[in-house]
């Protein structure tokens, strides 16, 4: 889109059906449309805010400035902003949360206050887990389980003691203490793969053209320039310059292995690794809960998404399943090691019983029909140390370019980050091409007290 706007001619190859990647939606033989994975974005995440807005989606996200949280006593809490200024917005509401003891207040709201005077840079965070980290700042293992872990597996997809401590802090100083708005969850009002209407047809009539269904096999290197890729069908296509958007696990199938081999950044990417996400959709003949979402404390299950209400009444809010009156609930389970090895009836049966558990309303519904998605590489790992791994858009050779959230973006594996990398690799592209503009935008500015104590 960036590079479209810029006046270069983009011919977009997309292996799948759909464009979107991991961050789309699919029709089921039956006809229900579903997202592969529940993806939501914060208000922190300019660069994505700015993509919405160029494909025309940004109506298509509904932001939410609550909270709702379920432990397993039954307990409620919402977080919410309120009247004080940053980074004291969300104080009240913390103040009252039932699922933490003050002992665990007093130390997460020590620890958040030395994120906010080094600017979400505590040096001590330096090559450490996060989970060290917390530790040392005399955390305790409630707080870690009921507040730390519930926010930070979500937002990275990774387990705390294989997460670098510098993406944790970033995640809680951006998203929840520089700026009152960091914390607002946007969610699709539509499904994935309708965000994405305006990207086509603002590349055509551009001049440009997009294939799906086009799956690139080969990228034919000579003399450190590309010179052409092959497709699945047997045809090439040459272009000026070439961007490759995929997996970073893709790369070695589509280089040469002389490439591959004879460079220290494509080597390195081996060093990266992945996380698994499972989303599991259920359909249920009657509603069971009335939130938009609640995040489940204690549990397997750490977040339930009421898509009936998320959807609006309207022929998608069943799913497409033809269920009136019925109601269409999708739950996401990050860093779901424990359940890789696992059949889907075992992942079906284990989130039904802990949806029971959680709603009492769910004991006298009868669960319609039920699908579980696995992506077992779903993200990269944000593993102490991994930054080292991820490069920039450029390659070394004067016309391949990268982009992908594992790119060297400052962010973990978010579509916050995927947007990031583009606009990054449009700009070196753009620049070679003799049209130099930036396309990254700046993040939130830092707001009230946390803008006058950060480095105080």
């Amino acid at each position: 889109m960036a590079l479209t706007e810029a006046g270069l001619r983009v011919r977009l190859f997309e292996k799948r059906p759909h464009l979107g990647g991991r961050a789309t939606s699919y029709w089921l033989p039956d006809g229900s449309h579903v997202d592969n994975c529940q993806h939501v974005t914060m208000g922190c995440c300019t660069n994505l805010a700015d993509f919405y807005s160029r494909v025309g989606a940004s109506h298509k996200i509904r932001f939410y400035n609550r909270l709702f949280f379920l432990d397993r006593d039954g307990r409620r809490g919402v977080i919410e902003s309120s009247v004080l200024p940053a980074p004291f917005h969300l104080a009240h509401s913390f103040f009252f949360f039932p699922s933490l003891d003050w002992a665990d207040k007093r130390g997460i709201a020590r620890t958040m206050f030395r994120i906010v005077r080094t600017a979400g840079w505590p040096p001590e965070a330096e090559n450490v887990s996060m989970l060290d980290w917390l530790r040392r700042q005399g955390q305790t293992q409630q707080a870690i389980d009921r507040f730390w872990r519930v926010v930070l597996v979500s937002a990275l997809d990774e387990e705390l003691d294989r997460t670098d401590a510098r993406y944790g802090v970033e995640v809680f100083w951006k998203a929840f203490l520089a700026n009152k708005k960091g914390f607002e969850i946007g969610i699709p009002a539509v499904p994935l793969a309708e965000l994405y209407d305006g990207c086509q047809r603002s590349i055509v009539a551009r001049g440009g053209e997009v294939r799906t269904r086009a799956n690139v096999c080969e990228i034919q290197v000579s003399d450190g320039r590309v010179g052409a890729v092959a497709l699945a069908d047997g045809s090439s296509e040459s272009a000026d310059f070439y961007l490759l958007a995929v997996p970073r696990d893709v790369i070695s199938d589509v280089l040469p292995e002389n490439v591959i081999e004879s460079s220290e950044l494509f080597r390195g990417l081996r060093n990266l690794r992945v996380s698994p996400i499972t989303g599991v959709h259920f359909w249920l003949d009657r509603p069971v809960m009335t939130d938009p979402f609640v995040t489940l404390l204690d549990r397997t299950v750490q977040w339930v998404f009421n898509k009936t209400r998320l959807y609006g009444a309207d022929s998608m809010a069943d799913g497409g399943a033809g269920m009136s009156g019925g109601q269409y609930l999708q739950l996401v389970i990050s860093a779901s090691y424990d359940l890789v090895p696992l059949s889907r009836q075992e992942i079906t049966t284990l989130c039904w019983r802990e949806l029971l558990e959680a709603f009492p309303s769910a004991r006298d519904a009868q669960l319609v029909k039920a699908t579980v998605v696995k992506e077992t590489a779903a993200t990269f790992s944000p593993a102490p140390g991994c930054d080292r791994w991820r490069p920039g858009p450029s390659t070394g050779m004067e016309n391949l370019f990268l982009a992908g959230d594992w790119t060297a973006t400052g962010w973990p594996a978010t579509m916050e980050s995927a947007v990031r990398s583009g606009y990054l690799a449009a700009e070196e592209i753009a620049g070679r091409a003799g049209e130099r503009r930036p396309f990254l935008q700046p993040d939130l500015p830092v707001q009230g007290l946390a803008r006058r104590w950060m480095w105080a």
